[in-house]
């Protein structure tokens, strides 16, 4: 690998300062980006160089710089991107990110640019392709445990890149209420659990997707998926 760390850009979601816990009353409707650090965190420990996307800038633009991307979690995908109307209003989605992203994913699949989805990353690459979700699926939601609980176990198909980064299966934690119904166009299925799609691949391009959060595990720091994801960026 280039003693240059190649630079992953990394999606996050916009805020009111009203919704941050701490803020002075009359900073609260200033608009911040929000980005756990746990994903660049990630990012680093393997080797990459991790950069915060603003979501004011046009995705365009940091195409050709950007050498691989991760799309985080967050909150659900408008269901009118993938032609449904919407089943529930306790997760409102983010228009503006769901653009972004979108955007950000066509001009990565241009370029033949590296990414990794996790949890909400993992259902935009489904809906880029075309696919759609299963809009609440509360049980999967452990939103009352602790991040890094591990709640359940992954399976990986043979020969698949997950199994090359994981083995034949991987205990993991469950923090979404959302899951892949129809696959997209050009997807593998290659990791699930108790028939929930669990990871995503694209046929033909340097895209994986996982539902899990490996960066909210404690085993982040050794965690192959992110190696993974650099490795391929070193080789842009």
């Amino acid at each position: 690998m280039s003693t240059i760390r190649p630079l992953i850009g990394l999606t996050g979601r916009r805020k009111t300062a009203g919704q941050i816990a701490g803020t002075p009353e009359s900073l609260n409707d200033l608009e911040g980006d929000w980005f756990y650090a746990d994903y660049a965190r990630g990012v680093l420990e393997a080797g990459g160089l991790p950069v915060n996307l603003p979501l004011d800038v046009d995705p365009e633009m940091f195409l050709g710089r950007l050498d691989g991307i991760l799309l985080s979690g967050g909150a659900d995908i408008g269901p009118d991107r993938y032609g449904h109307k919407a089943e529930t209003e306790d997760f409102p989605p983010e228009p503006q990110r769901d653009e972004f992203e979108l955007s950000l994913l066509a001009g990565a699949a241009e370029e033949g640019l590296p990414v990794l989805g996790i949890c909400r990353g993992l259902q935009m690459v489904n809906v880029f392709a075309g696919g759609t979700l299963h809009q609440h699926v509360p049980e999967h939601a452990m939103f009352d445990l602790d991040p890094a609980h591990l709640s359940h176990d992954v399976s990986f198909v043979a020969g698949s890149a997950l199994a090359s980064i994981y083995g034949e299966s991987l205990k993991v934690n469950s923090l979404h209420h959302q899951t892949v119904d129809k696959v997209g166009a050009g997807l593998a299925v290659t990791a699930e659990a108790n028939g929930t799609v669990e990871g995503l691949e694209h046929e033909s391009l340097p895209i994986v997707a996982v539902q899990w959060h490996p960066e909210m595990l404690k085993t982040r720091k050794k965690d192959p998926i992110f190696k993974w994801l650099v490795a391929q960026a070193a080789a842009v």
